[in-house]
């Protein structure tokens, strides 16, 4: 029987994606609380802003939160109807980086595993610079298409009836941003060269722990937070116990509790229970539904 016995060491979650350079990527801006969010009119820049704007207020038991765009970007459109109830890091605006920033897109394997939070991201452009920090624009998640209220001709209070409306700004309109897949979307240092299109890695480091006690993943059946290993016994029997599991850099894996640290386990770890069969004429067999 082969065994292995918990040890501790360092240990971080790491996500490696693929991703490309890109001009003026689009990235969505989330509210920053539960309640109902009121867009304001957003005006068409002259150039590129350097301090955020901003372009609407979550407002709940009287209080506002503001939502900005950050610096470097333009608005790009509203993702939700005017004085909708929103929740926390729902995506709510659109918004446009104004020069590059690098684009990965993310499955749906990978999106639990890098949502909850960003500890660092790290770029290297193939055959070009890195590794180096790149700062996260935005949130990872989906966004539908950007809409941008049409402006109106306004009127001049203290003009003649009969004088036609004040023209609209003849300035380039702003044009709504299209549906976006999920996907990260950061900043590279300014002193880096970037050329539009040249594929790059980033790899996300979504938690740290130190110390953590740790087995090797075929020591541990189960995942999402809960598992199981055989303990043996100086005799030889096995005892299978339930542990909560925690970080995993894909060789080993942290044991949150239900060990000491002082067993041994088994290799590999306890096979799962099969499915069970249908009952005739139950609810999963396929015949037994009319």
């Amino acid at each position: 029987m082969t065994t292995a016995k918990p040890t501790r060491q360092d240990l971080d979650n790491r996500v490696s994606l693929s991703g490309k350079v890109t001009m003026n990527p689009v990235f969505g801006v989330v509210a920053p609380g539960a309640g109902e969010i009121r867009y304001r009119d957003v005006e068409i820049p002259e150039s590129t802003p350097t301090k955020p704007t901003r372009v609407a207020s979550v407002w709940a038991s009287g209080k506002s939160r503001r939502v900005d765009v950050p610096a470097g970007a333009v608005f790009a459109g509203r993702l939700v109807d005017d004085r909708s109830k929103v929740t926390a890091g729902m995506p709510v605006v659109s918004a446009k980086r104004i020069g590059y920033g690098l684009v990965a897109d993310i499955d749906g394997s990978q999106a639990y595993q890098i949502s909850d939070s960003l500890t660092t991201v790290q770029a290297q452009i193939k055959n070009g610079p890195g590794p180096f920090a790149c700062k996260v624009l935005g949130t990872i998640a989906a966004l539908p298409a950007g809409t941008v209220p049409t402006p109106e001709p306004s009127v001049d209070p203290s003009a003649d009836p009969s004088s036609p409306p004040v023209p609209v700004d003849p300035r380039q309109p702003i044009v709504p941003s299209e549906p976006t897949g999920m996907r990260l979307v950061c900043t590279a240092p300014s002193g880096v060269k970037l050329i539009n299109g040249a594929n790059a890695t980033i790899e996300v480091v979504t938690a740290r722990a130190k110390g953590a006690l740790v087995l090797p993943v075929e020591a541990v059946a189960g995942g999402q937070g809960k598992g199981k290993v055989d303990v043996v016994g100086p005799d030889g029997t096995r005892e299978t116990r339930d542990v909560v599991l925690g970080l995993s850099d894909g060789k080993v894996v942290q044991i949150k509790s239900g060990l000491t640290g002082d067993e041994t386990v088994a290799l590999p770890g306890p096979d799962l229970p099969s499915a069970k069969p249908a009952e005739p004429g139950g609810p999963l067999d396929p015949k037994g539904g009319k």
